[in-house]
């Protein structure tokens, strides 16, 4: 079954869609986007990326057609046939609306971080733009290290996120923390599930905090919840029992919701 893809509303084959070389969006980074994660051919949290990928576009200034946007989102999954993929959206100046299907990938609990020290760009912050070279540069300084991901940290050691999820970790008395929004996080969709379905302590985190935890994991779209068994060379049970817990309790709430239940 050929993935597809909608550029402005016109379908094709994914191999066959293109744009212009002079598109902002490649020449600039210029743009918005957001990722979602099908369940049976269903778009979760639909409208929550809709209104975040709304928030990046009025910081950015970006003018968009949402209703418009939403026809052919729906166009595009009326005509697809991969019951479990992802779908990109990107909007690029002057408007270009793109929705993009994309193969799901496997995430397993052997997540390795590395810290990587990292300053926020503050007209971007909280926004999900085109621009991720910064993001894709600290993972590729962690891979140097022998991780797989980056944690990103503040020159102070204020924790972050991952480049592409968020943090939680787990204390030995059993609390789950995790970065609050005002330290400069994007305000992630899971994440907020996460807090939805239990307790969680939100503050503003020194990297020594993660290192005495008992258990490490992240939270994204498309991996859900992923457990941490490394972190700059100290080991972690992974999953440990409150991270199995957490993604038990998260993935009945995106069944909830994608049921209409919830």
């Amino acid at each position: 079954m050929s993935l597809l893809c909608s550029i402005d509303g016109q379908i094709t084959p994914v191999e066959e869609a293109t744009v212009s070389v002079t598109d902002e969006g490649l020449v600039r980074g210029d743009g918005a986007f957001e990722l979602l994660k099908l369940y049976d051919g269903r778009a979760f949290a639909l409208k929550d990326h809709l209104d975040r990928l709304g928030v990046t576009c009025n910081g950015v200034f970006l003018d968009w057609d949402r209703a418009l946007f939403e026809r052919e989102i729906d166009a595009l999954l009326e005509q697809n046939e991969r019951p479990d993929a992802y779908l990109r959206l990107i909007l690029t100046r002057p408007g270009r609306r793109i929705a993009l299907l994309e193969a799901p990938m496997s995430f397993e609990h052997d997540m390795a971080l590395s810290s990587v020290r990292y300053r926020p760009t503050i007209v971007l912050t909280g926004l999900k733009t085109l621009s991720y070279s910064a993001n894709m540069t600290a993972t590729r300084i962690a891979q140097q290290a022998g991780a797989k991901e980056a944690l990103l940290v503040e020159p102070d050691g204020t924790i972050l996120e991952a480049p592409t999820s968020s943090i939680f970790w787990v204390t030995a008395d059993g609390t789950i923390r995790t970065p609050e929004l005002e330290s400069g996080i994007l305000a992630s969709i899971t994440r907020d599930r996460v807090l939805q379905v239990v307790p969680v302590e939100e503050g503003r985190y020194k990297l020594e905090d993660v290192f005495e935890a008992a258990e490490v994991f992240l939270a994204s779209t498309i991996r859900e919840i992923q457990g941490v068994k490394e972190l700059d060379g100290l080991s972690y049970e992974s999953p440990g029992p409150v991270t199995q817990r957490v993604a038990g309790l998260l993935s009945e709430r995106i069944q909830a919701e994608l049921n209409g239940a919830a």
